[in-house]
């Protein structure tokens, strides 16, 4: 690489150094000494001052002509130079040039083996710095020193390493020097081999702070956050103070353990013994904040910053983003780039949370350029995680895709990050097609978020069998006890028709946190079981559990669904007077619903009126509902009109409307509302039933006559229909919204997608069996009356899981009551 040889003449370096002056602007002093070298190196070598040089250099090409200067001097041939070079690579971030370099000296000591292996970790190259540890062991014939074992413990990639090493330590007496005891303390506690750390960190016959800190942050990284504050009582029961790094280890751990008190005690201490104005003590106080919701008290500590580096800005930018407040959280971002600071990595991925909160698709667009102008998407996987969640949010899935597929190297974040954007917009199948995907990438582990991901897509298909086939392998992991994954499958159970087994699965997980009961309460609300959602509730309270905006919205949609007037208006009520929760959109959207489905079309009416929030299209489509299970055809012609002005994509709305004027005959109406879907390009998703017999799925949608039982079933069906006729049983000619004559309504009616499933189970399952099946759509009501009266001439219970609840037919009723 370096093709100067030392016997070359003064006048080649004369050569060189205008270059070094005119391009790289050394400073005057420097040039000075480099110009007296052209007129004789020998003679002039004392007068230059090598280490000003040294500091010089910046850039890679300064750091080359100082190489050669080295070699034509003569210089090269000293050890503290030539390792001196290899440190300046390596800051450079050339590690390359460092081993070229380092390969070129014959005779290294020790100290140019340790600037080697510490040249590799500073640049990130863990895996070649222990290489280097074992080729110094077993080739160089040099003894490592106690600065040897640091930087090569911290480059340890899995135990084995770290554990040969810790015996290299041991074997050569520097086990106990505080600095390799700390290290080995902080690579064990990497490992969350926490009890071997702590193990050796009693065993030290002497501990300085780092030795504490270590051992704390040990704690804290590997979730032990009830130890930590422990050692942090005993480090202060022996007299020793917190450092800046004790603090900043020790406040996530308040966060974690949900000790306000406790963070807000060691924030008077920083105080106290001046460190409020150490950056990283403030940037760790302003993420506490953050984590506890108290944005003002987070937002005081930044203002008070007397200097601020990136992570600072960073830090308050994610408290705003992170608790729901995207315009300020913007707003710190422009200001940050007023003051002069880049955005890095982290800035783009919070930027890109602001965004998607936003449900801003030009900024999007805008992030994406940015981050593509700098090559970051290639550079980070977490950029790519970021964006591809950010237009997931925003419903752009198929940019979500496409970015999904431009990562380079994608991890188990990737392929969560676009299971779990499938799944939230709606495409189920799409997120189950994705997770089959990334089963065939042996190499990606699924992981406690994975099964979060996947979950929710089964429930929403209805896959019990692939649910429970997941439920197996969190067993095995021992992951179905942790809340978040245990909470999905009480959720998938819930969902997929076993109450019971979701019941069963809740009282074996930790419950001390609303995310489980909130779960609960929303599968039995979905069942209509209202009267044990309120005892659900009671139990909740019972243990002390707070209930959140969550739990609230399951409670009033449960309420709504079991027709729980008073007792919804009175959890709506509570939820303001005593436990201080604001009513979101959800929760006016439930009362309406509530309100509108009892009937009280004007009250719900009025309700929406003296809303303090403008009304969404949750809460207008709420009103139109209801108008279509009552008849109301006025006040769903208007509530429409609002829809359709603050969301006029939705299909299901013109459906609704257009189902409203057939119910009534108003056959223009119904041509009008179709005329005008089909003029912005909307298209009505077709209805479709499913039942799973034998290990498999068979789908059915209306007037299907493609199915290889198709004569038996419809045989069946009439022989139906004629003994349900017998009981009493008429058809309700209003379901039919086509104007046609009445003896083809009624075939219409029979050739519903949930009556071909349940027919093709009956005659494909024991007689009394049960029967469950899914529908994408709400459940026809001429079909539910139909139904009721095939559950009691099959003496089956037959359960119907449609769009909106489930339906439990047995012995002629059902378990809504009919209040649905």
């Amino acid at each position: 690489m370096f093709r100067l040889a030392p016997t070359c003449k003064g006048r080649r370096i004369s050569k060189i150094l205008p270059s070094i002056q005119t391009h790289y602007l050394l400073n005057y002093t420097t040039a000075n000494s480099l110009q007296k070298l052209s007129h004789g190196i020998e003679s002039e070598n004392e007068g230059v001052d090598f280490n000003l040089l040294f500091l010089s250099c910046n850039k890679i090409r300064l750091a080359d002509c100082l190489h050669a200067l080295l070699v034509v001097s003569g210089k090269v041939q000293s050890v503290f130079m030539s390792t001196r070079l290899v440190n300046l690579y390596a800051n450079l971030g050339d590690v390359s040039l460092s081993r070229c370099t380092f390969d070129q000296i014959p005779r290294k000591d020790i100290y140019t083996w340790n600037s080697m292996v510490s040249a590799y970790v500073r640049n990130g190259h863990f895996r070649e710095a222990v290489d280097c540890f074992y080729q110094l062991l077993l080739t160089s014939g040099v003894r490592p020193d106690f600065y040897t074992f640091p930087p090569v413990l911290k480059a340890c990639g899995n135990l084995i390493d770290g554990k040969k090493i810790h015996c290299w330590a041991f074997k050569m007496g520097f086990e106990w020097d505080v600095y390799v005891a700390a290290s080995l303390i902080h690579m064990y506690s990497r490992f969350s081999f926490v009890g071997v750390a702590r193990k050796l960190f009693d065993d030290m016959p002497a501990r300085d702070m780092g030795s504490w800190n270590a051992m704390i942050s040990g704690f804290c990284q590997s979730g032990n956050a009830v130890e930590a504050l422990d050692l942090l009582d005993e480090l202060r029961s022996e007299g020793i103070k917190m450092d800046s790094v004790t603090v900043s280890s020790v406040l996530p751990v308040c966060a974690q353990l949900n000790d306000l008190s406790s963070g807000m005690l060691i924030h008077l201490y920083v105080i106290k013994h001046g460190l409020e104005f150490d950056v990283f003590v403030s940037n760790a106080l302003i993420n506490m904040y953050a984590k506890f919701g108290s944005l003002e008290h987070a937002q005081k500590v930044f203002n008070q910053m007397l200097v601020r580096d990136v992570v600072s800005w960073n830090s308050i930018i994610a408290a705003y983003e992170q608790n729901g407040d995207p315009v300020t959280a913007f707003g710190f971002f422009n200001e940050m780039q007023l003051s002069g600071i880049q955005p890095d990595l982290l800035t783009v991925v919070s930027l890109s949370s602001i965004v998607a909160q936003s449900r801003n698709c030009q900024n999007s667009r805008s992030v994406h350029g940015f981050i593509i102008r700098r090559g970051w998407l290639m550079v980070d996987v977490v950029i790519g995680n970021a964006v591809v969640d950010m237009y997931a949010k925003l419903g752009v899935i198929h940019s979500a895709r496409k970015v999904f597929e431009e990562i380079p190297s994608k991890d188990a974040i990737s392929w969560n990050t676009l299971i779990t954007g499938y799944a939230q917009n709606g495409l189920a199948s799409e997120a189950i097609e994705v997770f089959g995907m990334m089963e065939e990438c042996k190499e990606i582990i699924p992981n406690q978020g994975t099964w979060v991901s996947i979950l929710p897509a089964y429930s929403h298909v209805g896959a019990l069998r692939q649910g429970m086939r997941i439920h197996g392998r969190v067993i095995k992991n021992s992951l179905y006890l942790d809340v978040f994954v245990g909470t999905c499958l009480i959720d998938m159970y819930g969902k997929c028709g076993r109450l019971n087994d979701a019941l069963s699965l809740f009282y074996q997980i930790p419950r001390n946190s609303s995310v489980p009961w909130n779960a609960i309460i929303a599968c039995h609300g979905i069942h209509g079981h209202g009267e044990k959602v309120l005892k659900l509730f009671g139990e909740m309270l019972d243990e002390g559990v707070k209930p959140d905006h969550v739990t609230f919205v399951s409670l009033l949609s449960a309420c709504s669904h079991s027709g729980l007037i008073d007792q919804g208006q009175l959890f709506f009520r509570v939820m303001q007077e005593e436990y201080g929760i604001e009513p979101s959109l959800k929760h006016y959207g439930c009362m309406v619903d509530l309100l509108g489905r009892a009937g009280h079309l004007e009250m719900a009416y009025n309700f929406i009126n003296n809303m303090p929030l403008q009304p969404d299209a949750s809460v207008w489509g709420a009103l139109l509902g209801a108008c279509r299970i009552h008849g109301n055809v006025e006040l769903g012609s208007f509530a429409s009109d609002r829809l359709f002005e603050v969301d006029s994509e939705n299909v299901g709305y013109y459906v609704l409307l257009s189902n409203i004027y057939a119910n009534t005959g108003k056959w223009e109406g119904v041509d009008k509302v179709r005329s005008l879907a089909r003029h912005r390009g909307l298209k009505k998703t077709p209805g479709w039933s499913s039942i799973e017999v034998n290990n498999k799925v068979d789908v059915f949608y209306t007037g299907n006559q493609s199915h290889p039982q198709c004569e038996d079933i419809y045989k069946e069906l009439r022989v139906l229909s004629a003994k349900m006729k017998s009981l009493g049983y008429i058809p309700d000619y209003s379901f039919v919204l086509q104007d046609v004559e009445e003896d083809e309504k009624e075939h219409i009616l029979s050739s519903h997608s949930e009556r071909l499933a349940i027919a093709f189970g009956i005659i494909n399952t024991p007689p009394k069996s049960p029967i469950q099946i899914f529908k994408n759509l709400r459940v026809c009501g001429d079909c539910h009356n139909a139904t009721k009266y095939i559950s009691k001439i099959t003496e089956r219970e037959i359960v119907v899981r449609d769009s909106n609840r489930f339906h439990h037919f047995k012995d002629g009723t059902c378990s809504c009551g009919d209040f649905w």
